[in-house]
This record gives C-alpha cells, sequence and structure tokens, in this order.
C-alpha cells in the first residue's frame, strides 16, 4: 500500500507542471535608440525620430498590444521605480518628441496603449572593468587575445552601422531578436573576457560571473514582481541581456518565449 501511495504521489508530482498553464513572456532584445556611448563598442545613432521610424512605432506598439502583456519589464534600475514611476506620467507627447529612448519609444508608448498604470524597472548595476579586463591581456602577454578582441569589436561596429544605414527600424529589431544576433552578443564573453589573464588571474572570469549576476539579478526581479494573475509580459533589454535572460526562461518551467517575430508579423 505505502509503495502504490509513493507512486501515486510521483505521478502526481510529475504531471502537475505539464497541467499548469505557462506565462507568456514576450522577450525583446534591442540595440540602444540613443546610444549614450557607454558600451565597449562605439555605434552610430539610429534616426528614431524620423518619420518613417515614428510611424513603424506606431504599428509596432499596435501589435504588441493586440498580443497583450500584463506589465512590461524595461532597463531602468529597480531601485529608482519612483523616478520611472514619475517619468512615465510626464506629458506623453512630450516624451515622444525629446526622449529617443526604446523605454519611451516602444516600451512607454505602448504601455500607454495598455492603460498600464506603470513601467517595471528590474535593472540592477553590477561592476564592469573592461579597464581591468585588457590590464590582465598585457600582463599576461596575450597579444593574440588582444587582437582577436579589437577586431571582433571592429566587425561589430561596422555590422551594425552597416544595418543601421540600410534597415528600417522593424528589420532592425527583428534582427536583434535572431539567434545570431544573440550568439554574437554572447560569444564575447565565453570566447574572448573568460580567457583574459594569468592562470591565477581570474579578472576575466569576475567580469563574465558580474554579467552574469547582474542578469540573474534582474530575472529575479522579473520572477518575483510577476503574479498569479499576470498571464503575459513583455521584457525589453539590450540584445546582450536577452541573450543569457533567454536561457533563464528556457529552464524555468512557469514560463514560454513568444518571439517577437511572431507578434510582428
Amino acid at each position: 500500500m505505502q509503495k502504490i501511495i509513493l507512486l501515486l504521489a510521483l505521478i502526481t508530482f510529475n504531471m502537475t507542471p505539464a497541467q499548469t498553464k505557462k506565462k507568456q513572456i514576450l522577450l525583446i532584445g534591442t540595440f540602444h535608440y540613443a546610444n549614450p556611448g557607454l558600451d565597449v563598442a562605439q555605434l552610430n545613432n539610429f534616426n528614431i525620430m524620423s518619420e518613417k521610424s515614428q510611424k513603424e512605432l506606431e504599428i509596432m506598439s499596435d501589435k504588441i498590444k493586440k498580443f497583450g502583456p500584463d506589465k512590461i519589464f524595461v532597463e531602468w534600475e529597480f531601485k529608482k521605480q519612483a523616478d520611472l514611476d514619475k517619468f512615465y506620467n510626464k506629458n506623453t507627447d512630450s516624451l515622444f518628441k525629446n526622449n529617443k529612448s526604446e523605454i519611451t519609444q516602444l516600451a512607454l508608448r505602448t504601455a500607454k496603449k495598455l492603460n498600464h498604470k506603470k513601467l517595471y524597472g528590474m535593472n540592477l548595476y553590477t561592476s564592469f572593468r573592461y579597464d581591468s579586463l585588457m590590464i590582465s591581456m598585457e600582463k599576461a602577454n596575450q597579444k593574440d587575445l588582444m587582437a582577436k578582441n579589437k577586431l571582433t569589436t571592429e566587425v561589430f561596429e561596422k555590422q551594425h552601422n552597416e544595418k543601421i544605414r540600410k534597415s528600417s527600424l522593424q528589420e532592425m529589431m527583428l534582427y536583434y531578436n535572431t539567434k545570431q544576433a544573440e550568439n554574437e552578443n554572447l560569444n564575447w564573453y565565453l570566447e574572448i573576457a573568460n580567457r583574459a589573464g594569468n592562470p591565477d588571474d581570474f579578472t576575466g572570469a569576475s567580469l563574465v560571473s558580474n554579467w552574469y549576476k547582474r542578469n540573474l539579478y534582474m530575472y529575479s526581479l522579473i520572477q518575483k514582481l510577476t503574479e498569479s494573475n499576470d498571464n503575459k509580459i513583455m521584457i525589453l533589454v539590450g540584445a546582450g541581456h536577452a541573450s543569457i535572460i533567454r536561457e533563464f526562461i528556457m529552464h524555468d518551467p512557469t514560463f514560454e518565449i513568444v518571439e517577437l517575430s511572431t507578434v510582428l508579423k
């Protein structure tokens, strides 16, 4: 009898996740519409204020509205949610005309159409010492790795800037949400940064672990702030973050990813 009860308990346990409806996540990786110049790669700005781009934003936000996220998470410092709330409640027309960021132009625009009361900040900064990484490479005389890092950055800059010249906003957004683009963002951390330094110098691994830590913290906030009555959510983050957050979602049975290409088709 005890064996039968144990077997039934195991069957029930194994069936429970399958019976629970997963919450849908529209994960949107993006380039910075108004590039602040803080990233390692120096990228040209996209003309987000052009008439064509503004029309595309209206179409994209309408389609996301149709998807119907219950919450929208953005790359705004979690500890400054009060500032985000004030920002969200400013004059909308003025924001659209004067603020070029993807948070305003896509996330806020969509949230307003959905009559949301707020956006949810989930960014948490951790140390990212690129200068220390370069010093470690120099001390270890890793000339080949330094050359590879320089070439990788230059190729990324060139490809991105060429896309800006040739692509529409939607084409840019769809590209940055492909597996190819996500791998390009993630590969640098493991292929180059993690190798930096002498065998007893873990500056590179520390930088990579801090990067993962930052994304884990962000994902933790998404998990905690997604409530039981939230069936769909949207996450708007830099493409580099999206590549890692995607992996977290894939191993979290609570959620399932909805691709941007599906929503915008």
